[in-house]
């Protein structure tokens, strides 16, 4: 059942760390001169001591991030999409993975969610990039709840961890109750003929619209919310590649080395005898305009998902 409620990820964002950082003084934000999208500005007003904005330096803010981390701190350091991978990657992969530090990198409005900031603004490849830093934590929630819980559980363990998630309000999922780890997907919904392996609010929400639409066909389609793409869920992921006829990863971000490739080696590799297919970018720069003019430009609706089913269960 889709729910009909709303909440904003990035509220869920601000809101934990500000719990967070009452109870521990060594919770720290960082910001690129971005309060107004990112929702710092309230955190800002909270904690002062605890906030700093190095203006439109999103280089240098992972940098101060590093330094932080390595004198104790746990900074949490947010910024666009865009910048968070392409622009920083540098200095996140030497000063925060490689030195071994503790730095929480935010990168808001991924993929199609960019929408109206157009193509320069739109992370299709953030995945890839941050996929093959060592040791390092991806993470996509999907919903409010899920932000809230992950976004805790990056604080409390050491290492670095890339986040992604849109700010606008999307569809509640998960009760505030549910639990959340990192390297632990959700069986959203069970499926006996195909599995749509998603990753992130827009494909999840997607996914769930396609299940409806593909249940009078006679197609019984499961979900599974991946929501941690390093580490990934292995065993879930080849749990159902054994009980369903097809396999279909869902991403809103190139399908080459992010969750499209992650699903395809680990099937590849484990020989599992499933159909499988990909929905995602293919090998294409983004471009301004709404995000469901753009969901549907770049083929990552339901529509689409429906129609691959279709074509690997005939």
């Amino acid at each position: 059942m889709i729910t009909n409620e709303l909440k904003e990820m990035r509220a869920a964002y601000v809101e934990t760390v500000s719990g967070l950082a009452q109870k521990n003084k060594n919770i720290v934000v960082l910001e690129a001169d971005l309060m107004n999208c990112t929702n710092t500005g309230s955190f800002k007003k909270a904690y002062p001591d605890q906030f700093f904005n190095v203006g439109i330096a999103e280089a240098n803010m992972v940098g101060v991030a590093a330094g932080l981390s390595a004198a104790g701190k746990i900074p949490f350091a947010s910024t666009f999409g865009c910048f968070s991978s392409r622009r920083v990657h540098d200095q996140f992969f030497i000063s925060g993975n490689y030195a071994r530090l503790n730095v929480k990198l935010i990168g808001m409005d991924p993929g199609v969610t960019a929408a109206m900031n157009g193509g320069t603004h739109m992370p299709f490849e953030d995945l890839a990039l941050m996929r093959v830093i060592p040791g390092l934590a991806i993470i996509e929630p999907s919903d409010y709840y899920s932000t809230a819980a992950l976004v805790k559980e990056a604080a409390a363990c050491y290492g670095c961890v890339y986040i992604r998630f849109p700010r606008k309000a999307v569809p509640v999922l998960y009760s505030a109750g549910e639990t959340f780890k990192f390297g632990q997907a959700k069986l959203y919904k069970e499926g006996k003929d195909l599995c749509f392996v998603c990753l992130g609010s827009l494909m999840v929400n997607e996914a769930l619209k396609a299940r409806e639409e593909l249940a009078p066909l006679g197609i019984d389609a499961g979900i599974l919310d991946v929501l941690s793409l390093k580490p990934l869920d292995a065993q879930a992921i080849l749990s159902q590649a054994a009980a369903v006829k097809a396999i279909i990863s869902c991403e809103n971000a190139q399908i080459a080395g992010g969750l499209g490739s992650a699903v395809a080696e680990l099937i590849a590799e484990n020989g599992c005898g499933c159909k499988f297919a990909r929905i995602g970018i293919r090998d294409e720069f983004g471009e301004v305009g709404s995000q469901d003019y753009l969901a549907k430009r770049f083929g990552l609706t339901a529509d689409k998902l429906v129609e691959k089913a279709r074509q690997l269960l005939g």
